[in-house]
């Protein structure tokens, strides 16, 4: 039976926050009575809702796809913010690449993706463990995606690097678990968003704020994985038949 766990006047850590899912979770902690630590490259989106929740909202600077950026965010909650109980791992960056067409092109572009969307993720877990554990529950929730269980061929390290941090989740809870550490580790599998992540497409997207919504019901549910909408008929159709998945995802 899964344990409830109530975000209610916890301290959580949203990466990402300033768009998208991540500024939706942002608002949806806020009214749920947390506090809230945001972050991203550039915070001045939050400025509005910091002023409208003072004391609750606090921003932090910082490049994720840099390992200095990491540190010093890490180095920041736990100076500031000790308090801290919940890391969401929301922020990343998709980039569209023709590897085949001209692949030296784009070396720079597959560091930095593989950099904000795996190990970012998985530094910033390992620098806040000791922190949340001193809690008596905590949590890691690690944002993924559908298409690191059937990839599309158009964000090949996209992809490559949600399938990553599924994998790392899954080893991260079992060392929890192995340690007796409180710790809920969770794997949020997104479905596809309405955000500037993705390019326009003609499939209908799923709103910010209901798959916002979705993630922190999980959460609070105490949820180990957390399919978003169309995800969870992902999940079903893979486990049939693998290879109709991919067929399904490769175009989109």
């Amino acid at each position: 039976m899964r344990n409830p766990f109530n975000l209610a006047s916890r301290t959580v850590l949203v990466t990402g926050g300033s768009r998208g899912i991540g500024l939706e979770l942002v608002r949806q902690l806020l009214a749920r009575g947390a506090c809230v630590l945001a972050t991203a490259r550039d915070i001045t989106p939050l400025d509005d809702l910091a002023q409208a929740h003072p004391g609750r909202l606090d921003a932090f600077a910082a490049d994720l796809g840099r390992t200095e950026g990491v540190r010093a965010l890490a180095d920041w909650v736990a100076t500031r913010h000790p308090d801290c109980s919940v890391l969401i791992n929301n922020a990343a960056i998709m980039l569209h690449q023709q590897l085949a067409a001209a692949p030296p092109a784009y070396l720079d572009e597959i560091a930095r993706e593989t950099a904000v969307n795996l190990v970012a993720p998985a530094q910033l877990a390992t620098a806040l463990l000791p922190l949340l554990a001193r809690h008596p529950s905590a949590a890691i929730v690690n944002v993924t995606s559908g298409l690191a269980v059937a990839p599309k061929k158009d964000a090949p390290v996209y992809c490559a690097t949600k399938a990553g941090l599924r994998s790392f989740t899954r080893a991260l809870r079992d060392q929890c678990h192995a340690a007796n550490r409180r710790i809920l580790v969770s794997d949020v599998v997104m479905t596809l968003v309405d955000t500037g992540l993705s390019r326009p497409s003609a499939a209908r997207k799923y709103p910010p704020a209901r798959a916002a919504a979705d993630l922190l019901r999980g959460v609070e549910a105490g949820r180990k994985e957390i399919w978003i909408e169309k995800a969870r008929l992902l999940r079903i159709v893979h486990r049939i038949s693998p290879a109709f998945a991919y067929r399904l995802l490769r175009n989109r």
